[in-house]
């Protein structure tokens, strides 16, 4: 015991956190995907890995429908250290052939599920050389390394009145506190829920004004979903309107005014991610020159600071993504315009509302910000794709964090055996908030339990695969339940077990490994 609390606390050495703001650091992988044209939509998947899709912006001679490289998966997987930046790639199941082609979408709607499998749905794109609205779906079982089709909601219609019907396109979609995955119709106002486990979907969100196109959404802590107006005109009384969903009902409601207005009405209809913070705080970053923030816990709009200024360029927001770092602050991506390069780096602060610049990649200078994704690790770092293979993972420089806002183990297993399932309770054992946001376009939300598990002796690192989460609600104190599988090629003996939240770990819990 001596020894594993010597070994405790050489660990908490090492991830001890400076205070203030500092330019943060950007690190390329050790091992770039280099059998890749490109990366993009990465996903953290509940045994630590992550999931990405190749993508690219470019058109191969050779491409074809039959052989479309944006159906190939792959996934990073972190080293015995715990390490990201020296992670390895491996190939997973390409995405399945679907009405006789390879579904391979460009821009939808995408989750990973309560119970650990991986949604993907719609798309405004099959591949590069078919730019029609998608309704295909698939979804992906990281046990059996498969994909199965999903039939998109059979009472969607297109609203606009013309072919092709079932749209979906690059819709948004959340996944409600109980589990359930909430999708929505990019063509019309109507969304649907998914029952999961045979996969039928029931229709939902009655009274939207307007169509969904170009709206994200956001979970609060009530378990309600919050989402900004786009798709109206110029002189629409709505032109600052936004609105909240109630599962309990079906149906929305008026959220109020955003004071400014958000998205860029007549002319691309585009917004910016919306990201909700700790004290319950939205911060909506515009597609225009302005940002809102939505106090969730009194239901009120104001407005937030407008974006600064790189060089002689006024920078703003659409389909951009940004991540909530441990610390409150949000990392997030701008640009001068919708398609025009270079693209900047900013952390939003927590408490003052202000932008600082930080550090670029490589490629930023060469790329418009919706080229870019981002995703929180385990590990409190930004992983950053940008439909190259240049993969960056970004350190803040500051991890700190409030310790209220970390998940508290309250029952769990002293003693676990390699191969076995074992279940773990706790409290904020989904985060204070889903923790990333991009527009409409895509959906990589962490807000889900990871059980990280390192051997006393050695210092290795293993992630136990958690699935069937009992509730995805986040900023709760409500008792979470949740299974894990220790894996059987990890090392035996005294080890701590952790559970991590949005890269924020809870205290470690002793356990012995056999």
């Amino acid at each position: 015991m001596n020894r594993q609390k010597r070994f405790v606390f050489a660990l908490l050495q090492m991830v001890t956190l400076c205070t203030g703001l500092a330019a943060g650091t950007w690190t390329p992988l050790s091992y770039q995907p280099t059998f890749l044209k490109g990366v993009g939509a990465p996903l953290l998947l509940t045994d630590g890995s992550v999931l990405v899709q190749e993508q690219y912006f470019e058109v191969p001679s050779e491409l074809t429908s039959a052989n479309n490289a944006y159906g190939y998966i792959y996934k990073l997987t972190p080293d015995m250290q715990g390490s990201y930046v020296n992670g390895t790639w491996s190939r997973l199941e390409a995405l399945p052939m679907l009405d006789g082609e390879q579904y391979a979408p460009v821009y939808y709607a995408s989750a990973v599920l309560a119970d650990g499998r991986v949604l993907f749905m719609g798309g405004e794109a099959n591949g590069l050389n078919n730019f029609n609205w998608q309704s295909k779906g698939a979804i992906y079982d990281p046990v059996t390394d498969r994909w199965d089709q999903v039939l998109p909601p059979e009472f969607f219609v297109n609203s606009f009145g013309a072919p092709p019907f079932l749209p979906i396109g690059d819709a948004s979609s959340v996944v409600l506190e109980d589990g359930t995955f909430m999708l929505q119709d990019a063509l019309s106002g109507q969304s649907a829920l998914l029952d999961a486990k045979n996969l039928t979907w029931k229709p939902t969100g009655f009274n939207k004004f307007g169509v969904n196109d170009e709206e994200g959404w956001v979970l609060l802590p009530n378990g309600k979903v919050l989402t900004v107006d786009c798709n109206v005109g110029p002189d629409d009384p709505r032109l600052t309107g936004s609105e909240i969903y109630d599962p309990a009902t079906g149906s929305w409601s008026d959220a109020g005014s955003t004071v400014v207005q958000l998205s860029d009405y007549g002319d691309t209809f585009e917004i910016g991610p919306m990201v909700l913070r700790p004290d319950g705080t939205v911060v909506a970053f515009g597609g225009t020159t302005h940002t809102a923030i939505y106090d969730s816990y009194a239901g009120t709009w104001s407005a937030g600071p407008d974006y600064p200024f790189v060089g002689r360029q006024q920078q703003t927001c659409m389909d951009a993504p940004a991540a909530l770092l441990p610390n409150g602050n949000v990392l997030v991506a701008t640009g001068p315009g919708y398609v025009d390069p270079p693209t900047s780096i900013f952390e939003f602060t927590y408490g003052s509302n202000s932008f600082v610049e930080q550090p670029s990649t490589p490629n930023c200078s060469q790329i418009a910000e919706y080229y870019a994704n981002m995703l929180v690790l385990p590990t409190g770092q930004v992983l950053m794709t940008d439909a190259s293979t240049d993969v960056q993972i970004y350190t803040p420089d500051d991890r700190s964090y409030d310790p209220n806002w970390a998940p508290v183990i309250t029952c769990a297993p002293k003693k676990i055996t390699r191969g076995k399932t074992y279940k773990i309770k706790g409290i904020r054992f989904n985060g204070m908030s889903q923790a990333t946001g991009f527009g409409d376009d895509y959906q990589s939300a962490t807000n889900y339990p990871l059980v990280r598990i390192t051997n006393g002796e050695t210092g290795h690192i293993f992630y136990a695969r958690t699935h069937n989460h009992s509730f995805m609600g986040v900023a709760s104190d409500r008792e979470v339940c949740t299974s894990f599988d220790v894996p059987k090629y990890m090392e035996s003996g005294d080890s701590i077990l952790e559970v991590v939240a949005n890269g924020i770990p809870s205290e470690p819990y002793y356990i012995h490994v056999k």
